[in-house]
């Protein structure tokens, strides 16, 4: 895959090298060349300085044949301009732009442009860790709607059943690892000790899965 980042900062640093130590052809762009120098000399892909939403700049990286596009640089404005750019010009089939102001991810998400706000993601994540101190929680999708759990059979529930667990549209167990070996449940599959079951939970039901862990007020 042929991916071109936007921003050699910290996020946009973790993603050159994690993109590029598992095969892909990554350039690189930012006006910074210590930035740049930072992706170390084993860094395998292309290192550009310049500005991510200059055209000359993205025809250098490659932009006209990637499949992927990335804007993590510090500038939200320039994340915005540099993804619409690489998405409305030159058609880029992916393009993901790191916003750190909420609203302004939020409203760019509904114009159909992918956003994340490392803002929400982390106010999310420290409320699941502050809240959730019973469960693992593993990832949150959208703005924090929906969460992935991960969480140890609790001893009233060895010997029942996944559908005991289960609420229609709330609460779904996707999957339940026994003995190192991960496996997807049927309603009638019996909970053992030690499994390590994953649900996926609507966040306005973490009340009811409390309840029905035995964790909830009294219980």
């Amino acid at each position: 895959m042929k991916v071109v980042i936007m921003g050699c900062g910290r996020v946009g640093e973790q993603v050159s090298l994690l993109m590029a130590n598992t095969g892909h052809d990554v350039s690189v762009i930012d006006y910074d060349a210590e930035a740049l120098a930072r992706l170390g000399p084993s860094f395998k892909g292309q290192r550009i300085r310049g500005i991510g939403f200059d055209r000359d700049v993205l025809i250098e990286a490659g932009i006209e044949h990637a499949d992927a596009f990335a804007a993590a640089s510090s500038s939200d404005t320039a994340n915005i301009i540099a993804a619409r750019i690489a998405r409305n010009v030159f058609h880029v089939p992916r393009v993901v732009a790191r916003l750190y102001d909420p609203h302004k991810a939020e409203i760019y998400r509904r114009l159909g442009l992918m956003t994340i706000s490392s803002t929400t993601w982390g106010a999310e994540r420290i409320r699941e860790l502050l809240m959730h101190t019973d469960f693992d929680p593993i990832i949150a999708f959208g703005n924090g709607e929906v969460e992935l759990l991960s969480l140890e059979t609790p001893p009233h529930l060895v010997g029942r059943q996944v559908k005991n667990l289960t609420i229609s549209g709330e609460i779904i167990v996707v999957a339940i690892t026994r003995r190192d070996q991960a496996f997807i449940p049927l309603l009638g599959t019996e909970l053992r000790s030690g499994d390590q079951i994953h649900l996926i939970v609507g966040s306005t039901s973490m009340k009811r899965l409390q309840d029905l862990l035995g964790l909830g007020e009294g219980g």
